[in-house]
C-alpha cells in the first residue's frame, strides 16, 4: 500500500483533530486544498494565523472579539439593564441572528460538567457575579443549553445570585432538551426568548 507524503498525512491528521471531522472528511479537505489555486491556500493560511493572533476576549462580557470592549458592549443602543448568559460565543451568534434580543451578553465559556472535569471555577461565573454587583443589571436571562450540564449551570448561577435585587429568567422551553443553542433555528430561539420565565 502506498504511503502519503508527510505534509499530506500531517494535514489530514490536523484536520482530523477538529470537531465533527473524521478521517475521510479530513482527507477530502486536504486533497481539495491541494487542487486550490496557490493564492487561495495562502489566504487560508494567513486567515488561520491572524485568527489566533488578533482575537481577544472582551473584558466585560467575555465574548470573542478583535477589540476591547467588543462591538456589542460598545453599542449604546443596546439595553444594558438586561444581560443574557450563554455558554459559548457561538450562542451569542445564534441569538443575534434572531434580531429579537437588544440587551448585552455574558459568555461563560462552557457549562458545569464534573464528568469532563469542568467545575464552576473554570467558567466565568465569578466575573458574572461581580458584574451584577457593579452594573445596573435588572434582568439576567439564563440561556444555557437545555441539557443536564446547562441546567446544572443555570441552577448554580441562580444560587450564586440569590438575594441580589434583580430578576432572573430562563429561556422558555421552545428549545428541545438535549439540544445545543447554536443549532436552533431563528423561530425557535425567538419563541424561547419571548416566552422566558422566572426561575
Amino acid at each position: 500500500m502506498a504511503t502519503l507524503p508527510q505534509p499530506i498525512s500531517r494535514l489530514i491528521d490536523e484536520f482530523s483533530r477538529l470537531p465533527g471531522i473524521g478521517p475521510k472528511t479530513a482527507s477530502r479537505l486536504t486533497f481539495y486544498l491541494l487542487r486550490m489555486p496557490e493564492e487561495q491556500s495562502v489566504a487560508l493560511g494567513d486567515a488561520l494565523k491572524i485568527l489566533k493572533s488578533s482575537i481577544i476576549t472582551c473584558k466585560r462580557c467575555y465574548n470573542l472579539s478583535d477589540s476591547n470592549p467588543c462591538e456589542i458592549c460598545r453599542d449604546l443602543r443596546r439595553d444594558s439593564t438586561i444581560v443574557c448568559v450563554v455558554e459559548e460565543p457561538l450562542d451569542v451568534l445564534a441569538l443575534e441572528r434572531t434580531g429579537e434580543f437588544k440587551g448585552l451578553y455574558h459568555v461563560l465559556h462552557g457549562a458545569i460538567s464534573p464528568v469532563e472535569g469542568i467545575m464552576p471555577q473554570d467558567l466565568r461565573i465569578k466575573e458574572l457575579v461581580e458584574r451584577v454587583g457593579n452594573e445596573p443589571i435588572e434582568e439576567l436571562i439564563l440561556a444555557t443549553n437545555p441539557n443536564l450540564e446547562g441546567e446544572a449551570t443555570a441552577s448554580y448561577v441562580q444560587r450564586q445570585l440569590q438575594g441580589k435585587p434583580l430578576k432572573i429568567t430562563r429561556l422558555a422551553r421552545g428549545l428541545p432538551m438535549g439540544g445545543d443553542l447554536e443549532y436552533a433555528d431563528e423561530v425557535t430561539l425567538t419563541r424561547a426568548l419571548l416566552g422566558r420565565s422566572s426561575m
